[in-house]
């Protein structure tokens, strides 16, 4: 058995409970996708009410569930190439992830913003040409989604093995634990078609089909209604344009918890392929059928909000990048930076440095940046109104996950720095909210 990676997954499996190693994964695998499909279900056949759900007969629930269909496969594998072609053909830096517990580096393109602009073009080109409908996302969503949680329990099975016998480097291997294995991963940086998994799949799979099926979404608005309300146009404005920032900001994202420490199996590829596309649109989706004029202060309100927020979600990313990137020699917010050298050992036993930054946002709490991730979510969800409660499902969500992150990372970097750490939450006390939390 290969040497286990050391990440929080590796630790849970070989110290957690039979609950945690055992049932938790079997359960998320089993009644994961199904509960994506019914928050489909719920949201365009049942106007976003659980309670109508509830008080209807079982056979009109199970009357509306989608089906997989061929048209959707089709679909689904025409995106993924197209996006591994743009990955492969677009020029980009060539880009250096962490280095890897095993003292591995994994290797990227980065020519996302690119590639963003390409895939657009080409969106609005075909629909525009009347290649096909611009709904035509909206319209075969059900069939997508169910396909692609086959698909994704498909790949999950091809990654297992993969990691298990072909592994790309040292940073694999099993626990001996089949659920754990196929729902945690046994390759922290999988590689194939000459390109990083992840990267396909997290980035450009995902992420830009994020921004696709938004715009599908508005589309069948228009399609429907005849005019596209200004609910819609800030709830997609706004997630539109936190994607591309994203992009901008993607060689950052390989330094994320996801890519760094998170192995690649169903917990990350089925969350990708079918979790993302459900439940991060599922206010746009709501308002597909829901239009309605938020007026021109709150348009104009929500949208300044949103863009804030954006604004303060990438200044906190790129300060912590730039003291790292020049070992400390910048300013932040016009001082020179306060520092903690912190040393590490990991699992190959070469010690290594880090920096942690305490000035600027990361002063303000440990893990500042998921704060204007909530405000943002907040922002283009409020658009949808409080009718119903499950178009907030992301928002609610979101804040369940950033939660669990935050403990998850301050965990991670409690066993991993040590002192360093214990010196950094002395500094700086709360780790999300201030005050709070």
């Amino acid at each position: 058995m290969s040497s286990k990676n050391e990440s929080r997954g590796d630790w849970l499996a070989g110290n957690g409970s039979w609950l945690t190693t055992h049932l938790v994964p079997l359960l998320l695998i089993l009644f994961s996708p199904p509960f994506a499909v019914l928050l489909w279900v719920i949201t365009v056949h049942y106007d976003g009410s659980v309670l109508a759900v509830l008080g209807g007969p079982p056979t009109q629930l199970l009357a509306k569930l989608p089906l997989p269909s061929w048209t959707a496969a089709a679909m689904l594998l025409g995106w993924l190439a197209f996006q591994l072609l743009l990955l492969r053909v677009l020029p980009g830096q060539r880009h250096l992830g962490p280095v890897t517990p095993r003292g591995n580096r994994p290797e990227y393109r980065l020519n996302g913003v690119l590639a963003f602009v390409v895939s657009h073009l080409v969106w609005f080109g075909a629909t525009g040409l009347g290649l096909f409908s611009g709904a035509v996302i909206y319209d075969h969503f059900g069939e997508l989604l169910v396909t692609s949680s086959l698909f994704a329990l498909l790949f999950c099975a091809f990654l297992y093995v993969k990691g298990l016998r072909f592994p790309s480097s040292s940073d694999a291997g099993g626990t001996g634990n089949f659920l754990w294995d196929f729902y945690w991963g046994t390759e922290l940086h999988p590689r194939a078609f000459g390109v990083e998994l992840k990267q396909l799949f997290n980035c450009r799979f995902a992420m830009m089909g994020w921004s696709i099926i938004l715009l599908s979404y508005a589309a069948a608005q228009v399609e429907q209604h005849g005019h596209l309300s200004t609910s819609m146009l800030v709830c997609v404005g706004l997630q539109v344009i936190y994607i591309f920032k994203f992009f901008v900001w993607e060689g950052g994202y390989f330094n994320s918890l996801d890519i760094m420490h998170d192995r690649f199996g169903f917990y990350i590829c089925w969350g990708v392929c079918a979790w993302l596309p459900i439940v991060y649109t599922i206010a746009g989706l709501y308002l597909v059928d829901h239009p309605h004029d938020l007026g021109l202060i709150g348009t104009v309100v929500l949208f300044a909000l949103g863009i804030a927020a954006i604004a303060i979600n990438y200044s906190a990313d790129e300060q912590r990048q730039r003291v790292r990137a020049t070992q400390g020699e910048t300013k932040i917010w016009g001082r020179p930076p306060e520092l903690i050298h912190a040393t590490y050992v990991p699992a190959d036993g070469q010690p290594r440095q880090n920096i942690l930054l305490v000035s600027g946002w990361w002063g303000v709490t440990r893990h500042f940046h998921y704060l204007p991730e909530l405000g943002l979510a907040a922002a283009w969800t409020l658009p949808v109104g409080f009718d119903r409660l499950l178009p907030w499902f992301y928002v609610i969500f979101l804040t369940i996950l950033l939660t669990h992150r935050a403990l998850r990372d301050d965990e991670r970097c409690a066993r991993k720095y040590g002192e360093a750490w214990d010196e950094y939450r002395r500094r700086v006390p709360w780790r999300m909210l201030p005050g709070v939390f």
